[in-house]
């Protein structure tokens, strides 16, 4: 018996095979891989990545779809090449599983609601994963991409870490139930922190992670100031961190014009900004 969607979790069941070969396909995925999944559901994208010979850890959030999974699963579970886990993936720790920096890949459909939540987590996560490859709404993905040259918080974050690229989009008609919007597959490739390397070297691995998260803060801090007022231009937003001089002198350098909005601004010179307003590179 099929298992029913609860609204309350954004849950959207895929149905669509040629959606599942193209997220085991955008993300790559091989024997020698071992991949995450976000809310595996009834099972069909944990199925297709464990095809592909993979080794999966599966995070369901839905109590009442851990006996289905172990049951479908059971062979899997057993011989260890999935390991189901019942947890909140927000509150949960990749590193108690056994995954490290950028030795795993992030393959799910993910509810709606916490798409922002997810790139959140994993891109800042200290275990980040090599790639993500994430089934969300269309719009959020356009959005990300960013091909009309407007940036958003959104956009500049996911590009900060990693290359996003949208492979397919997928009709709302490929998942039950149909949500009320089109979807899209956006891979994320090359997942690094390469953009807040810290220098110099600190005197302890403990240290210079810390360093890189009050970086990797700083950065969105000014970020966030930058497009705190959208109809303001991006260098009154900024007067909240900076006085007005040192960012008349910090633009002119730049070469960005004063009279630039804040969606205008590409990803190095918003790293720029950073730095100029008092970031550690």
């Amino acid at each position: 018996m099929a298992h029913r969607a609860k609204k309350s979790l954004g849950q959207h069941f895929l149905r669509s095979t040629t959606a599942l070969k193209a997220m085991v396909s955008s993300g790559a995925v091989s024997a020698i891989d071992t991949v995450l999944e976000i809310g595996p559901g009834e099972g069909v994208l944990t199925k297709a990545l464990l095809a592909t010979g993979a080794k999966v850890i599966a995070v369901e959030f839905d109590q009442a779809l851990i006996p289905l999974l172990q049951e479908t699963f059971a062979s899997e579970i057993t011989s260890g090449q999935l390991k189901l886990i019942e947890a909140d993936v927000l509150k949960w720790n990749p590193a108690e599983y056994g995954l490290v920096r950028g030795r795993y890949k992030l393959v799910a459909n993910i509810p709606y609601y916490i798409t922002g939540a997810i790139f959140e987590k994993f891109l800042t996560e200290k275990n980040y994963p090599s790639c993500m490859v994430v089934l969300i709404q269309k719009e959020v993905a356009t959005r990300i991409v960013a091909r009309d040259g407007k940036e958003s918080i959104l956009s500049l974050s996911v590009k900060a870490f990693g290359t996003p690229k949208i492979t397919i989009k997928v009709p709302a008609s490929a998942f039950r139930p149909a949500p009320k919007v089109d979807s899209a597959i956006l891979a994320v490739t090359a997942i690094s922190r390469n953009n807040f390397k810290i220098t110099p070297p600190q005197s302890s691995p403990r240290q210079g992670e810390e360093a890189m998260q009050n970086t990797i803060k700083h950065f969105f801090d000014v970020l966030h100031a930058g497009f705190a007022h959208k109809r303001k231009l991006v260098a009154r937003n900024l007067e909240e961190i900076a006085s007005k001089e040192l960012i008349t002198k910090v633009f002119t350098e730049l070469g960005i014009s004063l009279q630039a909005r804040a969606e205008d601004i590409s990803l190095p010179l918003w790293i720029a900004l950073a730095k100029a307003f008092g970031v550690e590179s």
